[in-house]
């Protein structure tokens, strides 16, 4: 029986948050705690990149990291961002994170609606003379670069910030007594195997989201109990709900 659930992410700022209704409705306790952190990399280190951000007359942000990272930067290397510099968002809510650092013009400010760089292609391309500068984590693919290719845009990649292992104090390995972990990343599951290399799974149930997560779940010897999203229930909190009441059964 799952009585005590470890979610692999920071706490939901939002007590109306699915998590917290799953947690009452089937009498679980939920421990949110996460197996990475990211770290943005120092003024030398992006400096081998040989990048010059005022090089670039647009930026694309991908998460709130990315702006964090971008504007943390260039305040640790003296870089004024001109007046002038527009922003392509995937979402509305990253798009508006900007107003932590910079003054929100909509002139200035573009984002789309489904939290694909797809989505925001559009507006891209209807400036396409615009110099596109993507922050990136050290943990990515080329599909952003193709697609941008694809475009004929003028664009550069560069990482601006890392996923590493969110270490375990010796007391936290000593006190894990979880029924289930919960994982959303490849890194979250190095990152288990690197804090408990003897890890014993036996009974405990192990969640994934997103297939790139299921394999390295299964690359590195668990049983998957749970993958999410599915066709029927597309969110994690969803299929864990599901899970939960075929457990009642």
């Amino acid at each position: 029986m799952v009585k005590k659930i470890l979610v692999s992410q920071p706490k939901p700022t939002s007590e109306k948050s699915p998590y917290f209704d799953i947690a009452e409705r089937f009498g679980v306790e939920l421990v949110f705690r996460p197996f990475i952190k990211v770290e943005g990399l120092t003024a030398r280190d992006f400096r081998t990149q040989k990048i010059n951000i005022l090089d670039y007359t647009a930026i694309v942000f991908t998460s709130r990291h990315a702006i964090d990272h971008f504007f943390s930067l260039a305040h640790e290397m003296r870089v004024n961002i001109p007046e002038d510099m527009k922003y392509f968002c995937v979402t509305e809510t990253i798009a508006l994170y900007i107003q932590k650092y910079v003054q929100y013009r909509k002139r200035k400010v573009f984002f789309g609606s489904t939290g694909r760089v797809d989505d925001l292609l559009p507006a891209m391309v209807k400036h396409k003379g615009e110099r596109y500068l993507v922050p990136m984590s050290d943990v990515h693919n080329d599909s952003l670069t193709q697609l941008l290719d694809s475009r004929k845009l003028q664009h550069k990649e560069c990482v601006m910030y890392r996923t590493v292992s969110n270490d375990f104090t010796k007391e936290e390995v000593d006190t894990f007594d979880y029924d289930m972990l919960v994982f959303f990343s490849p890194s979250g599951i190095e990152s288990l195997m690197k804090n408990f290399p003897n890890f014993d799974q036996g009974k405990i149930a192990i969640a994934t989201f997103g297939p790139a997560t299921a394999k390295a779940a299964q690359e590195a010897g668990l049983r998957l109990d749970l993958e999410a999203p599915s066709e029927k229930y597309p969110s994690m909190t969803g299929a864990l709900q599901h899970y939960l009441l075929l457990q009642e059964e």
